[in-house]
């Protein structure tokens, strides 16, 4: 059991410092973006990496979930190991040239991407380029320490070289190119360290990699429906709203992001031990640990939405401090839909529970979505509003089921 909290211990603090790095990297560039770009180039920016989530989101294919515990499974055994990357590798290698021909739809159709296809098109090299960086290998065989170091090296670089060469709108264009630099470096250094592991590519068989793609499909499924309801939000407001709309909600999801990211650590590190241990009572320590620093964290984000649009975007996106306050029922309810979901229902093998509770809840805010489009009441407040009742829905969903399913975990909630 003392192995077990160390270990767990170990993980969120690891993916702690990499969520840290999230946090802090976009709220160092944020400022600087917002001051050296137009109200208009930075709605670009936040507008293409959006569409960026939903590339990530078609490379990735639920991996990251199936991947992982795939990887668990056979720890080991290298060969497995160097069967299993290599399977997955060139699964995702397929779906990138889907993901690609999609963009290039995209950018046939929509006017803003129209406008700047070069920019559109460097910004997908980023997502391709992570093909190669195995997350789900270093979350397996519990090595966050890897994941953190590359995120570091990855976002680090680009970080740097933005505020040396990023300095206006004429440099737009080096934004994505300075991305695919800091990803290229993190690359190479991933491959070194799972060579020196004795991991190697190896011939795969078809139907294994077309087994790959039905077995991680149910996980696909359940993020590509997480995912409506942050990317087709933003791409929504792209095509409905101002382009000044566009940058604050931009900057507002940024915010909202980030804080949401300090929620990946706890959610991740604790997945590989519940599913080996199925303990509610390990998830309740960990629960109850962090819900008081939710509620400061909602109280200072309420009360200092001003202060924090004015440092973060400056004087010209101030006015979206509201937007910053609405958003804060979303980040209190959130916190709990995750974990709930992957770490809890995930680790008893109930995919198709966490699945559903996620497709039915996109659903409900992709119909709320047109609902308001076709009532007139599009808006950043009523997006917000929307988005925070559909999330609450999906929080009740997946406590019921953890509920009724209590007796799969290995001490039932009565003992926690």
């Amino acid at each position: 059991m003392e192995s077990n909290k160390k270990k767990v211990t170990n993980n969120i603090v690891m993916l702690y410092i990499m969520n840290a790095t999230q946090l802090l990297l976009p709220l160092v560039t944020l400022p600087y973006l917002t001051r050296v770009l137009s109200v208009e180039g930075y709605g670009v920016v936040s507008y293409v990496k959006s569409l960026m989530v939903y590339v990530t989101l078609i490379i990735e294919f639920g991996y990251l979930l199936s991947g992982t515990k795939e990887i668990l499974e056979s720890k080991n055994d290298k060969k497995k190991l160097s069967y299993i990357i290599s399977k997955i590798t060139i699964s995702k290698i397929l779906l990138s040239l889907f993901a690609f021909v999609v963009l290039l739809f995209m950018i046939f159709f929509i006017p803003l991407l129209r406008r700047f296809t070069l920019f559109t098109i460097l910004s997908f090299f980023t997502p391709f380029l992570s093909i190669f960086i195995y997350d789900y290998f270093f979350r397996g065989i519990e090595k966050m320490q890897v994941i953190t170091i590359r995120y570091l090296i990855m976002r680090g670089t680009a970080t740097v070289l933005t505020f040396i060469f990023v300095k206006g709108e004429a440099q737009l264009i080096l934004i994505p190119i300075l991305d695919i630099i800091g990803s290229v470096i993190a690359v190479v250094w991933v491959n070194i360290e799972v060579k020196k592991m004795g991991i190697s590519f190896s011939s795969v068989k078809l139907k294994d990699i077309i087994s790959s793609l039905f077995t991680s499909f149910t996980y696909f499924i359940s993020n590509a429906a997480s995912t409506a309801f942050g990317a087709l939000n933003t791409l929504l407001v792209g095509i409905y709203l101002s382009p000044k709309d566009v940058a604050y909600w931009g900057v507002v999801m940024t915010l909202v992001g980030a804080v949401q990211t300090m929620y990946s650590p706890i959610s991740d590190g604790i997945y590989p031990r519940m599913i080996e241990t199925k303990s509610l009572k390990l998830f309740w320590k960990v629960l109850l640990f962090f819900v008081p620093l939710l509620v400061i964290g909602s109280l200072v984000t309420y009360f200092g939405a001003p202060i924090i649009l004015s440092i973060i975007g400056g004087a010209k996106y101030k006015v979206a401090y509201l937007y910053l306050q609405q958003s804060v029922p979303l980040l209190v309810i959130s916190f709990f839909s995750i974990l709930f979901g992957w770490p809890l229902l995930g680790a008893i093998n109930k995919v198709k529970e966490v699945t559903f509770s996620t497709i039915l809840t996109a659903l409900l805010q992709v119909l709320g979505l047109f609902m308001l489009i076709l009532l007139g009441k599009f808006s950043i407040t009523t997006i917000l509003f929307l988005r925070s009742i559909t999330e609450l829905f999906m929080a009740l969903v997946r406590m019921t089921y953890v509920y009724r399913y209590r007796n799969y975990f290995k001490d039932t909630i009565m003992k926690v």
